[in-house]
């Protein structure tokens, strides 16, 4: 899909979701999700909050896709806008921080994974990089960027020094590869 076709295609699914059309809604989760969570770990440096924070962009993209005015901005600049404002204000509001006091700090529940949980993640984080190193070092470290360090397709392609397409073909081709190699049977809910 070329970025121009893809641009309108993004700004029709916004104006669907204006209109409450869950079906645009997650058309446009499923096309724009990756590149708002790369946003939020950009800007937050933690995966889970960065996770929490899409959830909440996406509710405000939801209640707020009526204000957006197409051919004013990119569709992916507000989308990325609202991501990266949402993510700032939670930093805010975690440095203005709030005293909590002792008796309610102890009702408080531990976020850290229990330990099977952790032995889980450990161990599909050690699926995941052993999959990552069946891949060509470049496509490899491509996945790395785009979907871990949160850049664009154009910022990849002007680091490897390939075409836009070119870098779209890497990336969709390393993610079927990582697909097959992480097995059918695997669920998102496996690895986080």
């Amino acid at each position: 899909m070329a970025a121009s076709d893809e641009i309108v295609e993004i700004e029709a699914l916004i104006a669907r979701c204006g209109l409450k059309d869950k079906a645009a809604f997650g058309t446009l989760y499923d096309r724009t999700s990756a590149k708002l969570f790369g946003t939020c770990l950009r800007v937050l440096k933690n995966s889970t909050e960065a996770e929490e924070a899409l959830q909440d962009i996406y509710i405000k993209i939801w209640r707020n896709a009526s204000k957006f005015r197409p051919g004013t901005y990119s569709p992916i600049t507000w989308l990325v806008a609202v991501a990266r404002n949402h993510c700032i204000d939670l930093l805010r509001a975690k440095k203005g921080g709030r005293s909590v006091e002792i008796d309610e700090a102890i009702m408080l529940p531990d976020p850290t994974p229990g330990p099977e949980r952790q032995m889980l993640a450990s161990d599909a984080r050690q699926r995941i990089e052993g999959c990552l190193r069946t891949l060509p070092e470049d496509r490899s470290q491509a996945v790395r960027a785009a979907y871990l360090d949160g850049y664009s397709y154009a910022e990849l392609a002007a680091h490897f020094d390939v075409p836009l397409n070119t870098m779209r073909t890497w990336l969709r081709r390393a993610l079927l590869k990582l697909r097959d190699c992480l097995g059918d049977g695997y669920t998102a809910a496996d690895y986080e």
